[in-house]
């Protein structure tokens, strides 16, 4: 018969290893977080230009759910704002109003983390009276990476 010396441990007691850092790991570069939208080619690093900082990040994912119509994503048909059915809506109280409405419940849905501020709609129209630019200025914050005010603009095209 053998003797068997069995020793358990737990994973909890080990903790992490810390590194030391030199002047070397400082100019190591980031490491990406997701892809930049809209995709451009790379210049070295990788197939396609990536964000290397949070904060750039969920700027880009933000401006996209905004952008994004329901049915554009694939096996998500209820992602995005949805803007497109009322951009001829548009700069009228009860159009920005709507616009304000999607645009909380989406962030509610797919970003909790992003608290609305405010919103500024500006319309352009041009001389044919058919086609217009819609501008829509969005500020937030994201209390998880810093709590400064954030403002994104979209410009929106329509035609009819």
């Amino acid at each position: 018969m053998t003797n068997r010396n069995v020793t358990s441990y737990s994973f909890k007691s080990v903790g992490t290893k810390v590194l030391s850092t030199t002047e070397g790991d400082a100019n190591q570069p980031k490491p990406p977080i997701g892809i930049k939208t809209p995709i451009e080619l790379s210049n070295g690093n990788g197939l396609f230009k990536m964000h290397t900082e949070l904060d750039q990040q969920v700027s880009d994912n933000f401006r996209n759910l905004i952008q994004t119509n329901h049915g554009e994503r694939l096996g998500f048909y209820d992602y995005g704002a949805n803007l497109g059915p009322i951009l001829f809506d548009l700069g009228s109280e009860d159009g920005d109003t709507e616009a304000m409405r999607r645009i909380s419940v989406a962030t509610q849905k797919w970003m909790k983390f992003v608290q609305l501020d405010g919103m500024q709609v500006f319309v352009d129209r041009y001389e044919n009276q058919h086609t217009a630019k819609i501008g829509v200025r969005i500020s937030y914050t994201v209390a998880a990476i810093n709590d400064s005010l954030r403002i994104m603009e979209l410009i929106l095209y329509m035609g009819g």
